[in-house]
């Protein structure tokens, strides 16, 4: 058959199997095979965990967290920065079946209340403050409209020393038993992202669908116990807690966690204090480290380095050069996913050249298959054409909580996850992802849907209609901007007031940089928005064409 006519299909075979294992399961294991060796290391804090002890503590918030009446199915929230706490109440609703709920550090209590009410929390744990954030208030602002919500424990604070303390009262016979009834398909985890509807949808994941993700991810940058991963990405992502932390315990490696959120030099300080070898990051947080090393002004011991991930948006050529030159990752590999399928379905290997490592997104996983399909009749589309980029396997999740209307729509018969995005597969299976079909914005590594800040901005008095579209920006890859058409008799809103109404309402990764005023949008001759024009008309307004 000639190459030519080829589909753009792909399937991971592999020589090592799936794990059955429950996350809980899969740590007891690691933990009998060392002991001794880190698991975790907390670099503001000091703190630092042998696999031992860290299966100690995890065991402690688990029975604290029965005390406390949560169970099986039950949601509990966590609501943070990176911290060890946050690992620990991963690793502790999961070895009790309980389902935890990862809420963005940078949300308002606008989009908090949202997903509190939406998952029927029952508990959340919080941090205290962070930055700008005043995560107490926020969460006193809207925990009487949440009926659910029974119980607010917060980082630091009295309430996480009792919910710990509250261990005593449960036995570790207790623990066992409800451990051994929970099953590798059960519910872990819900992890929201952004919707066209406006709203986010909560990506239903089970112990299978995560932790064999993230132990593939190791295995093909091959980790063993003697690997320290540095992780300055965020836990409430699949890149921190999957990718990151799931990674690191399937295989006995180290957490070490840098900073409760991204700074170049703290995590040039990790790498060099603690011999990292593996160093995770979207590509902005490779280019602000590149540029504290460019200023010579600290030195960083970074020969421990060999292996990394790069995910979250498009690396520049330059950038991965640099990277393996200059920082000594030289197996650093670049990854691609979607929060709906655990996250990883394609991924680079180690011997791979540097053209397919920034060029391509990779090769399909171990037990994955994908497909590239023209989003008009479903087909598959010859290698080389172009085409919706479809995976199914083991890392699709269970669906949108409580939304089966949503899982449908993303999810077909054939349990194929439509991605949304554009892609093409060459003759050897490498794929490259080349558009969206969604309006999704890409900024920094954050997914941003517009319609979900449209739809808050049509709360606006003064606004009458509002368009959001991404605009290509130098150290961000995209910026929001918003087209604004101002109500009759108003007077024109300027970004500074936008800035000002969506402050302590919406993230701020969400809120646009750019607004600008018009009299009508672009529209096709049967009504439709030309987000196209938009962009086009928006690279002019901005002097970037």
């Amino acid at each position: 058959m000639p190459a030519a006519s080829r589909p753009s299909y792909a399937s991971g075979t592999s020589q090592v199997p799936l794990l059955g294992d429950t996350i809980g399961d899969n740590l007891r294991r690691t933990v009998e095979l060392f002991p001794e060796r880190d698991a975790m290391v907390d670099m503001p804090s000091g703190r630092r965990w042998t696999y031992a002890e860290f299966d100690a503590a995890v065991d402690d918030v688990a029975r604290g967290l029965m005390a406390a009446g949560v169970e099986k199915g039950d949601r509990v929230g966590i609501w943070s920065p990176n911290c060890p706490e946050w690992t620990l109440v991963q690793y502790a609703t999961a070895r009790i079946g309980a389902i935890m709920v990862c809420v963005n550090p940078a949300y308002r209590s606008h989009e908090l209340s949202y997903v509190v009410k939406q998952s029927g929390m029952r508990m959340i744990v919080s941090a205290q403050t962070h930055k700008t954030s005043d995560y107490r208030s926020m969460v006193e602002q809207v925990r009487g409209e949440c009926r659910d919500l029974q119980q607010v424990v917060y980082i630091g604070d009295p309430t996480w020393d009792d919910l710990v303390a509250g261990a005593s009262r449960v036995t570790v016979e207790e623990l066992t038993r409800r451990a051994d009834g929970l099953s590798a398909d059960n519910p872990i985890n819900i992890q929201y992202t952004s919707g066209t509807t406006g709203f986010p949808k909560g990506a239903t994941l089970s112990h299978h669908n995560i932790l064999n993700n993230g132990y593939f991810v190791g295995e093909l940058v091959n980790y063993t116990e003697q690997d320290r991963i540095c992780l300055p990405v965020p836990f409430y992502h699949c890149f921190g807690m999957v990718m990151g932390n799931l990674a690191a315990t399937s295989h006995g490696a180290c957490m070490v966690i840098p900073a409760p959120s991204f700074e170049a030099e703290a995590t040039l300080k990790a790498v060099s204090a603690e011999g990292c070898t593996s160093l995770y990051g979207v590509p902005t947080m490779f280019i602000a480290e590149l540029a504290l090393i460019d200023q010579g002004e600290q030195t960083f011991d970074l020969s421990t380095l060999r292996t990394g991930i790069m995910a979250g948006s498009p690396c520049p050529v330059e950038v991965m050069k640099r990277v393996i030159a200059e920082m000594n990752m030289s197996e650093v590999a670049i990854c691609y996913g979607m929060t709906e399928t655990s996250p990883v379905s394609t991924m680079t290997r180690t011997d791979d050249t540097l053209a397919r490592r920034t060029e391509t997104t990779g090769r399909v996983m171990p037990h994955l298959e994908v497909k590239i399909v023209d989003p008009a009749t479903g087909l598959t589309v010859p290698q080389g054409g172009t085409g919706e980029l479809c995976t199914r396997g083991y890392s699709v999740m269970l669906g949108y909580w409580e939304q089966p209307d949503k899982t449908a729509e993303a999810i077909d018969t054939a349990r194929w996850m439509h991605t949304g995005d554009l892609a093409t597969m060459d003759d050897d299976g490498y794929v490259n992802v080349v558009g969206r079909i969604k309006d999704l914005v890409i900024r920094g590594g954050e997914n941003v849907y517009p319609r979900e800040i449209e739809e808050f901005l049509y709360t606006h008095p003064r606004i009458a209609d509002v368009q959001v579209i991404g605009v290509p920006d130098e150290k961000y890859g995209e910026e929001l901007m918003a087209w604004i058409i101002m109500r009759s008799g108003e007077e024109p809103v300027d970004a500074d007031a936008i800035r000002e109404f969506c402050s302590g309402r919406l993230a701020h990764y969400k809120i646009p940089r750019y607004v600008h005023v018009t009299e009508e949008f672009p529209m096709t001759v049967t009504g439709k928005i030309r987000k196209v024009e938009m962009r086009e008309a928006a690279r002019k307004i901005l002097g970037n064409d």
